[in-house]
């Protein structure tokens, strides 16, 4: 390791501490970076760094999770113009920001969960590179001009007929086509975008839309897949008990009867290596890796718990965020079903990206102006926040 790669890591962890910090402890991040520059050997000064970097980190994380504690249960008093609390407070104010937070957030926990197990290397690529995918579909799709109620609920109906051919001519594995299979990836179709298609039907509930959620039901029950049949009831049960809209009242019965449909079918798939079973499984490995596997299942529930407690005016569309992945973790739970994100497979997390979009991208001034204009899939106003929470 050469003495300018020291020095770049000595720089990053500094930048980490400053970044992180608090603004109460920021001095001692100056501090950190001064004594560093002022050791000769990059050998020490590397090492003091990490030390100083493993002791400073855990407070940092600790004043972070409390203001986000507070945020979530309304303690808006406890922050202070001018410190890092603020720029947190900003983001919270920015849905779709803190689901990119989370969705990184859970697929770390997720590959340190494969980590611990020993799983391989492949699949922990194959899950990063899903995330960087996702994301980068998130932000250029966020660029779009905004699309009318029109050419939404074409998009569902697009999205309704990718899942029916799936199901048609799909992969087959003991008896069920739920897959694409693409450079030697099996890609499943419903994990990408029944996520999205729901949160866009939350806002965007014309005739088309609703044809194109009962076409996508009848594709899951061709499949068949009881856990996504599952997700979609239950989905579109919270949004009938909120939004007593007749288009989804016919979506949640054509949903209930796509359900139905699932339990009278046999369900044989085996459960998966690092993907089926493992919010139980993980335990008997290690505490930790059990620990990695809830806390990021946890993380994904977060942008609708936030956005349900500070935009009362989008609270359906949150309702149905957090249905669809609370179901999918259930689903996971009760039976042999991918856990999203956290477990083995891209799909999940391209879809968790892509589920984003349906949020709104800001709340307060920006989503009154939004609601006063219709909100749509990818607004004008270019997502430049949450390209700046990428970088």
């Amino acid at each position: 390791m050469s003495a300018g790669f020291r020095r770049g890591l000595i720089d990053l962890a500094c930048r980490a501490l400053q970044s992180t910090l608090p603004a109460s402890l920021q001095p001692w991040a100056w501090a950190v970076r001064y004594e560093a520059a002022s050791i000769p050997d990059p050998t020490e000064a590397l090492l003091f760094t990490l030390d100083s970097l493993c002791g400073l980190m855990p407070r940092a994380i600790a004043s972070h999770l409390l203001q986000l504690v507070a945020l979530l249960i309304g303690e808006d008093a406890l922050f202070c113009k001018g410190s890092n609390s603020m720029t947190i407070y900003a983001m919270i104010r920015r849905p779709r920001t803190i689901g990119v937070a989370c969705a990184i957030g859970a697929v770390g926990l997720g590959l340190a969960y494969m980590a611990i197990t020993a799983a391989p290397t492949r699949y922990l690529a194959i899950n990063a590179g899903a995330l960087v995918i996702g994301l980068t579909m998130l932000v250029l799709l966020g660029r779009t001009v905004a699309a009318g109620r029109a050419a939404t609920g074409a998009a569902i109906a697009a999205m309704a007929a990718a899942l029916l051919a799936t199901a048609l001519i799909g992969a087959r594995a003991d008896g069920a086509a739920r897959w694409v299979s693409l450079g030697g990836l099996a890609i499943q179709p419903s994990s990408i975008l029944v996520p999205l298609m729901l949160v866009a039907f939350s806002r965007i509930r014309t005739v088309l839309a609703t044809a194109g959620i009962v076409a996508a039901v009848a594709a899951v029950a061709l499949q068949p897949d009881r856990a996504m049949a599952g997700i979609l009831a239950l989905s579109l049960a919270t949004l009938a008990i909120i939004s007593r809209d007749r288009n989804v009242i016919v979506a949640l019965v054509a949903s209930v009867a796509g359900f139905a449909a699932t339990l009278a079918q046999a369900d044989t798939l085996m459960a998966a290596p690092y993907v089926d079973q493992i919010l139980y499984s993980s335990f008997d490995i290690h505490a930790s890796a059990g620990i990695a596997v809830w806390g990021g299942l946890a993380l994904l529930l977060i942008p609708a718990i936030v956005g349900w407690r500070h935009d009362a005016e989008n609270r359906a569309t949150y309702a149905v965020f957090g249905a669809l992945w609370l179901a999918t973790i259930v689903a996971a739970a009760l039976g042999n079903y991918p856990t999203p994100v956290v477990g083995y497979g891209g799909s999940a997390i391209i879809g968790y990206a892509l589920s984003l979009l349906g949020l709104p991208r800001a709340v307060g001034v920006h989503a009154r102006a939004g609601a006063q204009t219709g909100y749509e899939l990818g607004a004008i106003v270019p997502d430049r926040h949450l390209r700046v929470g990428l970088v």
